[in-house]
């Protein structure tokens, strides 16, 4: 059966330390970076949508143009009718006969205007989505702009704390590694449960380093003496004595 290391107090506090101090390092990349990565992606999913709007329009008039393409079509169908009938009508018989070439031709009139009328109204309708597609046009194009100078941003950023971020995620995961699994979860949850991520604190000043709670001066030389671990009345938070603090360095 493997052995498992013990740790001292000490040294879990050493750990504990160490992982406050590279996580408040990573925090303050973060801090740089901001909401950058968050309003990066969501413009890029503004502008997928106007996209899809731009398509979905042009579509729409494609489909417009098509149809008065089909208007026109029937317009040649019937003046072509028209001429039929008028030659027709110079050659019949009777008035039966030219009533019914002159209903002919009536009809196929009423379908040219009818045509014409349809034509008019899908012009007016292509000519409404136009100005609607150059505004989803000026919108990509203000937007993509937005979005281009703020990658560009978050790229300098990352590009100046890659190196950085990756050191000192690699140092949190090691120490981790040194703090037993119920001591990093209480750790982890205090984190979580403050802005400032600020899970072990100093006493400082004879106070709490993260409320200012004032700390009794036999509970501080309990601390000092780094024999259990010691919580913060008022917050929660793990003190340590500030010598501690002050001997690990974070770089």
């Amino acid at each position: 059966m493997a052995n498992v290391k013990e740790f001292s107090v000490e040294e879990k506090l050493v750990s504990l330390v160490t992982l406050q101090k590279v996580e408040s390092k990573l925090d303050e990349i973060r801090v740089l970076k901001g909401e950058l990565p968050m309003e990066v992606a969501d413009l890029e999913d503004e502008i997928q949508g106007l996209h899809s709007r731009q398509l979905r329009i042009e579509e729409e008039i494609n489909g417009i143009a098509e149809f008065i393409q089909q208007k026109k079509e029937a317009i040649k169908e019937a003046e072509a009718l028209i001429k039929k009938y008028e030659k027709q009508s110079e050659n019949v018989k009777n008035n039966r006969e030219f009533e019914a070439i002159n209903k002919e031709i009536e009809m196929q009139q009423l379908e040219v205007k009818l045509c014409e009328k349809h034509i008019k109204d899908a012009n007016e309708e292509i000519s409404e989505k136009a100005v609607t597609l150059e505004k989803a046009k000026k919108a990509i194009a203000a937007k993509e702009g937005v979005l281009n100078a703020k990658k560009g941003e978050l790229e300098k950023i990352i590009a100046a704390t890659e190196k950085e971020e990756t050191e000192f995620t690699q140092k949190a995961q090691g120490a981790r590694e040194n703090v037993e699994p119920r001591l990093l979860a209480s750790y982890e949850k205090i984190r979580n449960n403050f802005r400032n991520g600020l899970a072990v604190v100093p006493v400082e000043r004879d106070a709490c380093g993260g409320c200012f709670y004032s700390i009794p001066p036999q509970k501080q030389s309990e601390i000092k003496q780094r024999k259990k671990i010691m919580v913060c009345e008022n917050c929660g938070r793990i003190l340590v004595d500030s010598d501690l603090v002050d001997s690990i360095e974070v770089k």
